[in-house]
Order: C-alpha cells, then sequence, then structure tokens
C-alpha cells in the first residue's frame, strides 16, 4: 500500500470504511484506547474535529490494545464509551493490532511510510495524513490535541 486511500477497514459498527472517502481530506489517524492516562485527549481530538471538519479535516480514531491492556472493551463498549464520555462524532475504527504479531496492514504502512519510522510507542500516537493520502507527520502520544504543533502540522496539511 502506498496511501490511505487504499485501505478498507471494520468500522467501529461493523460496517466497512473505505478509506477512499477520505481522499482530499487532512486525516489524523490516532490509535485510542479508553483506560490510558491519555484518554482525556479525546476531547480535545473532538474540539478539533468540530474546529476543523468543515474545512476538509477528519480524525480517524483506531481502538488498540497493545500497551497495557487499556482497550480490553469490545467495539460496542468502546464506541458508547467514546460518546457518553466525550462526544465522539469522528469516524472509529473497530479494534485492531497496531503493534507486534498480527499488526493490521494500516499501521505496517503508517510505521514504515512516517518519519520517524517504526513502532508505535503508546496509545494515543498520531499520524496526520494529507489530501493525497500521504503521511506527512507523525507525533507522539504527549503531543495534545490542541498543541501549537500538531496545530501547525495540520493547518500546513489542509493548505
Amino acid at each position: 500500500m502506498t496511501t490511505l486511500h487504499e485501505f478498507k477497514l471494520p468500522a467501529i459498527d461493523g460496517a466497512v470504511t473505505d478509506l477512499a472517502t477520505l481522499r482530499g481530506k487532512a486525516v489524523l489517524v490516532v490509535n485510542v484506547a479508553s483506560r490510558c492516562g491519555y484518554t482525556p485527549q479525546y476531547a480535545g481530538l473532538q474540539k478539533l474535529q468540530a474546529e476543523l471538519g468543515p474545512r476538509g479535516f477528519t480524525v480517524l480514531g483506531v481502538p488498540a490494545n497493545e500497551f497495557g491492556a487499556q482497550e480490553p472493551g469490545t467495539d460496542g463498549e468502546i464506541q458508547s464509551f467514546c460518546e457518553t464520555n466525550y462526544g465522539v462524532t469522528f469516524p472509529m475504527l473497530g479494534k485492531i493490532v497496531v503493534k507486534g504479531p498480527g499488526q493490521h496492514p494500516l499501521y505496517q504502512w503508517l510505521t514504515s511510510a512516517a518519519a520517524p519510522a517504526g513502532d508505535v510507542k503508546w496509545n494515543f500516537e498520531k499520524f496526520l495524513i494529507n489530501g493525497r493520502g500521504e503521511v506527512v507527520g507523525r507525533f507522539g502520544s504527549g503531543v495534545a490535541p490542541e498543541s501549537a504543533e500538531l496545530r501547525s502540522a495540520i493547518e500546513a496539511a489542509l493548505g
């Protein structure tokens, strides 16, 4: 795979998400977890979605349980948690493996196409994708959604 737009994955509601529908949008792909110290970042991610969505931006939440087993729930439980606690409206994929044995091809691509390349280190790591589906930024878990560093990179990706 060479762009984000070539992937199709299960959505959190069981439907198929064809990432080709995101062509032309700046996308922030984030591996998320419901029981992590970074879980409150959902609020900042939702704020980015609300503010920048109308300009062609979307967050794409990717539940994963590889780090401290901090996402043990089913897709339905995760969806309910996100909607109830954070009012999440951005697209959420079904839970996948983002690191190690069974790593999903999406994360094989993201972690090799990003600079720096390499495994995801923890929950709430962020990959910024431009409208052509190319990885243009990678941000660690400690980079908050409201940070100037992330915001300026998203603005650049939006053009």
